[in-house]
């Protein structure tokens, strides 16, 4: 019978392949919420960690995934790796990471990306871009040249897989899928038609 932690093994398995192979981002993928009256909305957003506890991404939290994510709680993710004709599907709950893991996190990215992340009310219209540049601008006047803090308004999220399910591209669209869905007495694996 298999296991979350041999699961993981096996999508490490595949980024491993994919950076390998030189894929582009191959930590990239697509991450699906619904908003409160049942609209989709899907974008792209970058793996930063995936343990036995789960997969993790971070962003601003008041940005339109971290409030569909605080309504619905769950989410869904699909990494594609078209180069070497495989992907892996990934659905379930999602919670906030620690405020520890945000910091770390958070105190390892470029200062730019700091920055950007105090000055970008991500999801928000702008006026102009300009209004951005501007800023950002303030911000870097206001930490000057010492460390730039976490803002409140920024953290991580970790999607623990309830379902998972790894697709293998294959000639004549003959495609192998294979699922695991996290069940009672443990995870159930099914083979699925292309």
């Amino acid at each position: 019978m298999i296991d979350l932690p041999q699961l993981v093994a096996r999508f490490h398995d595949h980024l491993d392949f994919a950076t390998r192979e030189g894929v582009f981002e191959p930590t990239a993928f697509s991450l699906a919420t619904v908003s409160p009256d049942g609209r989709p909305s899907v974008r792209i957003v970058l793996l930063k960690a995936a343990d036995d506890r789960g997969f993790v991404f971070y962003t601003n939290t008041r940005s339109r995934k971290g409030r569909e994510i605080a309504a619905s709680g769950r989410a869904a993710m699909v990494f594609w790796w078209g180069p070497i004709f495989r992907q892996v599907r990934i659905e379930g709950p999602v919670t906030p990471v620690s405020a520890e893991e945000a910091d770390a996190y958070f105190a390892s990215r470029n200062r730019g990306s700091q920055v950007g992340a105090w000055a970008s009310n991500q999801s928000a219209v702008l006026p102009d871009r300009e209004t951005l540049l501007a800023a950002a601008k303030d911000v870097e006047t206001r930490f000057g040249a010492g460390p730039v803090p976490r803002p409140p308004h920024w953290s991580g999220y970790r999607v623990a897989p309830e379902v998972m399910e790894f697709w293998y591209g294959r000639e004549d669209r003959l495609h192998e899928r294979v699922q695991y869905t996290l069940e009672k007495n443990g995870w159930v694996e099914r083979i699925l038609a292309p």
